[in-house]
């Protein structure tokens, strides 16, 4: 072989590889949060499952290294929701992160520069959902009247067991009452209607969320048992919205092999993969996977499992990313 062979050769390679690589990194946004002065936005404060990653007493090797040297991106799943024009900013989720993620809504690009957002929206009563409302408490920012809603259930449960019914006597929080598909109007620009989903509700309901910006919106689905136990379309919802953060805590159903999977039922990725799969690609391209346990594969966008997910047109949500509404 000839050196101009070989050196068009090495072209070729080097040119595949790159590709490849760009693959994933097509995935990824800027990690400083870039919203004009007049915008409305979501922004990804966190992605990961409930006891975060690494996960307590794991010793797989998708921890291992995290133990000693933490990821400062593996944030518990949260949302931000910003509306500059009004100088208003929410969180969705109270997760074990908490004081990270307020943080990160203490931003140049963001006109709210208070350090605890406008109001919090939960979803559910599980553990990566609500405890970072514990900073708020006296022991902690001895927040004043933060709004806080909540469904019925959630409401009650907050209301009737400690420490959270401190916050609500002493008034570092104000709960404030949601109900199944009624919409909440937060500025101008913004409203927000919670949706009741089937999940396991040992203290609560569990509900998602259509989030409507001033020319956007977005689903917000952080749990769900199975998309076919849900009184809705999934598919039929996603038509209806330009983002879709949906359930991926498991790629699929072997990721746990000391847990009983049908005690802690999830879509699996490789479920939902298949049910989108007849979807065109601009559907597709609304999906944005999210809430991954620290088992799954596609925490690591360079994994086989996460160029899966890029190459069938799908997204996997990526710290601060940002999302105009």
């Amino acid at each position: 072989m000839n050196r101009t062979r070989i050196a068009l050769l090495l072209v070729i390679l080097i040119s595949f590889s790159c590709k490849e690589k760009n693959i994933a990194k097509s995935n990824t946004k800027t990690s400083t949060p870039q919203i004009n002065s007049n915008e409305t936005a979501i922004i990804i404060l966190g992605t990961i499952q409930d006891a975060g990653s690494p996960q307590i007493g794991c010793q797989k090797d998708c921890c291992k290294t995290l133990f000693n040297n933490p990821d400062k991106n593996r944030q518990v799943v949260s949302l931000g929701l910003i509306d500059n024009e009004f100088k208003k900013k929410y969180m969705f989720e109270a997760s074990p992160d908490f004081v990270t993620q307020t943080k990160a809504l203490v931003n140049p690009n963001i006109k709210n520069t208070n350090e605890i957002p406008d109001g919090i929206f939960l979803t559910h009563a599980h553990i990566g959902h609500y405890t970072g409302l514990m900073y708020l408490g006296k022991e902690a920012m001895n927040a004043s009247k933060v709004p806080v809603f909540a469904m019925p259930k959630m409401k009650t449960f907050l209301e009737s067991n400690g420490p959270w019914s401190q916050l609500v006597k002493t008034e570092d929080i104000i709960l404030k009452d949601i109900q199944d598909e009624q919409t909440i109007t937060l500025t101008n620009n913004l409203n927000v209607t919670p949706f009741l989903v089937p999940h396991r509700d040992e203290y609560s309901e569990t509900v998602g969320y259509k989030i409507k910006g001033k020319n956007k919106s977005a689903l917000f689905i952080p749990d769900i048992d199975k998309w076919s136990k849900w009184k809705k379309s999934i598919i039929e919802e996603i038509k209806t919205v330009d983002y879709a953060f949906v359930d991926a805590t498991f790629f699929s159903g072997k990721e746990l092999n000391n847990r009983d999977m049908s005690t802690i039922p999830h879509p699996f990725i490789q479920e939902s993969l298949d049910l989108f799969k007849n979807l065109p690609l601009s559907e597709k391209n609304k999906i944005i996977f999210i809430h991954f346990n620290h088992t799954n594969p596609v925490i690591n966008l360079n994994s086989e499992e996460a160029q899966t997910v890029i190459k069938a047109g799908f997204n996997i949500a990526q710290i601060h990313d940002i999302y105009k509404l």
